[in-house]
């Protein structure tokens, strides 16, 4: 019987290491591409039309989240895992709006997102399990609302989003105009719409609040 194939995109290399680590062991799947963004990994994805691809959900140039549709439209037969250190329950429901069919987080053992990548490609749905527990959780305490700043960040359009991510990730104007194909005006124009939104200009303060709400990598935090 033919492997599963398999594709995986994250933007940290020992992530990626890992996982192909893992796949090389599994006699059920092989691992037919590696990207470190999500530009590179749509367009490896269409030409390579994977089984599964697992995806990280903050990436460089397009999200996991963005990745999801575009993936969907070229390469329809590809399911995909996302793979995350996010356990909000708003990411979960995004990404299986989009057509995701997994949500694994990165903190769950190997053995968990190879069962994962299994179910997705036989046309099933799987969460971690530490996502399920949260879920049923959340729903038994009536915790549906959102705290203040998450609400300030969900009234944030797509656009305006992405600029946020690319902003905390130390982009200036310039290069954030280069990456998205917009003029460095449109782009001011975006994030004063987003500092009115948040109530925040500077980048710090803005990655702080990021890292607060749980939509920002903690790695991005400068060193002391």
């Amino acid at each position: 019987m033919a492997k599963i194939a398999v594709f995986v995109a994250d933007d940290h290399s020992i992530v990626r290491e890992g996982l192909r680590e893992m796949l090389a062991r599994s006699k059920d799947l092989a691992l037919v591409g590696v990207a470190a963004d999500g530009e590179v990994a749509v367009k490896e994805i269409r030409r390579l039309q994977p089984d599964v691809a697992i995806l990280d959900i903050a990436m460089p140039m397009v999200s996991g989240l963005e990745c999801i549709p575009l993936i969907k439209k070229d390469s329809p037969g590809t399911a995909i895992v996302i793979l995350s250190m996010f356990a909000r329950e708003m990411y979960v429901h995004q990404a299986l709006s989009a057509g995701a069919h997994g949500y694994v987080l990165k903190t769950a053992p190997w053995s968990e997102i190879l069962e994962g990548v299994k179910m997705v490609a036989q046309g099933k749905y799987f969460l971690s399990r530490e996502i399920n527990s949260e879920l049923i959780r959340g729903y038994l305490n009536n915790e549906e609302q959102k705290s203040a700043e998450s609400s300030r960040y969900d009234m944030l359009s797509d656009r305006e989003q992405q600029i946020f991510r690319l902003v905390i990730e130390g982009n200036p104007t310039k290069r954030i105009a280069e990456l998205l194909c917009l003029s460095p005006k449109t782009v001011e124009k975006h994030r004063s719409n987003i500092s009115k939104k948040i109530g925040m200009s500077e980048p710090l303060a803005m990655l702080k609040f990021a890292m607060k709400i749980g939509v920002a990598d903690p790695d991005l935090w400068p060193d002391s």
